[in-house]
């Protein structure tokens, strides 16, 4: 594949990851969310933890070792991302502080348990299907797609950072409820009543 194709698909997947993480928080509010930082539908982060995926772990072929080594690279660039935003904005994009088995609220044990299962499907199903439709394209519908793909990730991008001192950060305020809202649980007060025996 050429440069162009790797591009499309790392468009692809960030469309894929940005559609999974506004139908997880429209769900959670109950009201349309367009998510992640930039305000088209792309999540970059997605698309580069594919393209990671792809790369280093793409030469797996058991399920279950695909999946552990899924969740140890997702993870290291979750960890990375939130650092990095935070470096350059002094904002979190996402927190899971109090949430179970989380590493200073970049990480946490359910986000990784997600992404492994995300990796073993992109590896096995969505890459091979993704890849094998933009190859069938021709190179004119290539260059076309991905020089207006990129010209809005761009345009997208420079708007939203001029943007970010105004950028509301519901997704920490929103993190944090869900976690209130599982510690007050049925279920969970039964368990740490268990516990406490």
């Amino acid at each position: 594949m050429n440069l162009c194709r790797y591009f499309l698909c790392f468009a692809v997947f960030s469309f894929i990851g940005w559609a999974y993480e506004s139908a997880y928080y429209t769900i959670q509010r109950r009201k349309l969310v367009n998510s992640g930082f930039l305000s088209t539908c792309f999540c970059p982060i997605y698309g580069i933890g594919a393209l990671l995926d792809l790369l280093l772990l793409g030469w797996i072929e058991n399920a279950c070792v695909l999946f552990v080594a899924g969740i140890v690279v997702t993870g290291v660039l979750e960890y990375f991302v939130s650092w990095m935003l935070e470096a350059l904005f002094g904002r979190r994009w996402w927190d899971y502080t109090g949430w179970p088995l989380n590493i200073n609220g970049r990480v946490c044990a359910l986000g990784a348990l997600a992404f492994g299962i995300m990796t073993v499907l992109l590896v096995k199903f969505i890459a091979p299907f993704t890849i094998g439709m933009i190859s069938n394209m021709s190179l004119i519908t290539t260059y076309i797609l991905t020089a207006v793909i990129a010209f809005v990730m761009v345009a997208d991008t420079v708007k939203s950072v001029k943007n970010t001192d105004n950028a509301k950060l519901w997704y920490v305020e929103k993190q944090a409820e869900i976690f209130e809202n599982f510690e007050d649980s049925t279920v969970v007060k039964k368990i740490k009543n268990v516990l406490k025996r």
